[in-house]
């Protein structure tokens, strides 16, 4: 199987805040015929988040912010449900996740867990997320949050129980994929968050 694409072409169709590029590559199918296929991929950078979790009292931290493609692509006024995240601007996943925590939530966390990496929509863009888990207690909490104003942020701290997370996932009340995948770890891992 290896050795089967090969680019033969890369034109910038746009350069943004995101990138679009036009490849042009020969694709050879498993049964040996070879074909032409064109392909546009956004490039927009890599990006970060995270579960943010208080073991003892069994709580989660999620943001409410608004987002335009929602809302041009719902029936909803676009503020949505996510977990902490960022994009990591040149920046290691790690240090990224932890900058994003305090800016978002206000809680000065010093350690994450990483827990995988992925592509959230790979048909179309290259972002590969990386998935994180961090403890916070209210110590931590140096200021309110609500994000970088420079970066027009306008983020609500929010704080469930652990057993809320089934009703958000099949309330339909959380429709963003990253935030998806880490409530669902949390109820795979978390251990009987449904108590």
């Amino acid at each position: 199987m290896a050795g089967r694409i090969s680019i033969l072409e890369e034109n910038l169709l746009y350069k943004g805040w995101s990138t679009l590029i036009k490849y042009i590559i020969s694709y050879t199918r498993r049964d040996g015929r070879k074909e032409e296929q064109t392909r546009e991929i956004y490039d927009s950078g890599d990006g970060a988040a995270v579960l943010m979790y208080n073991p003892e009292e069994r709580k989660i931290i999620l943001i409410r912010q608004f987002r335009l493609a929602v809302m041009l692509n719902s029936d909803t006024d676009g503020f949505i449900l996510e977990c902490p995240a960022g994009m990591l601007d040149e920046l290691h996943p790690e240090e990224t996740i932890i900058k994003e925590i305090k800016e978002e939530t206000g809680y000065e966390v010093t350690k994450v867990t990483k827990i995988y990496d992925a592509f959230a929509t790979p048909g179309a863009h290259k972002e590969k997320i990386h998935f994180y888990t961090a403890d916070y207690h209210h110590d931590m909490r140096i200021h309110q949050g609500g994000g970088d104003i420079s970066e027009q942020e306008d983020i609500e701290v929010l704080e469930y129980s652990y057993n809320e997370i089934s009703n958000l996932l099949s309330g339909g009340k959380i429709i963003d994929a990253k935030t998806i995948i880490l409530l669902q770890w949390a109820q795979l891992h978390l251990g009987s968050v449904n108590k």
